[in-house]
């Protein structure tokens, strides 16, 4: 049984998740990082970009993305019409996070789409906590 997506809300990294690591430019992306975002996004779930990035480079991240095909339902806010104080870094609500600073390390997209959208492959994983924390 795939993760029912019920809005669920994945919170996803900029630099080293969604594309490879380069800062401040925008490196390649990662292998099948836009397929799996944009499916992701068609069974519904909220995406929202959590990355460290700020003004002009956080800008053309969202552009890069838009240019690819992936549109966030949040940028570093919990939801579209948060106002955020800029001085502050505030928890941000999310039912998973995807990022190259995991425990553990990157995942790889293959297999977060194996772990999101295989008829068995979730089971396991979220008995043991794997891959964010299931609610």
């Amino acid at each position: 049984m795939s993760i029912p997506n019920h809005q669920t809300i994945i919170a996803v990294d900029f630099d080293g998740t969604i594309v490879k690591d380069e800062y401040p430019k925008i490196g390649p992306p990662q292998l099948f990082a836009f397929s799996t975002l944009r499916k992701m996004q068609e069974r519904g779930y909220r995406l929202i970009l959590w990355t460290l990035r700020d003004g002009k480079k956080l800008d053309e991240a969202v552009a890069y993305c838009k240019e690819n095909g992936v549109e966030f339902y949040a940028v570093n806010k919990n939801y579209p019409e948060e106002i955020v104080d800029n001085n502050s870094i505030r928890k941000l609500h999310a039912d998973l996070f995807i990022d190259d600073r995991n425990i553990g390390g990157f995942l790889g997209w293959g297999k977060i789409h194996q772990l999101l959208f295989s008829e068995d492959a979730i089971e396991e994983p979220k008995k043991k906590g794997f891959f964010g924390f299931f609610k």
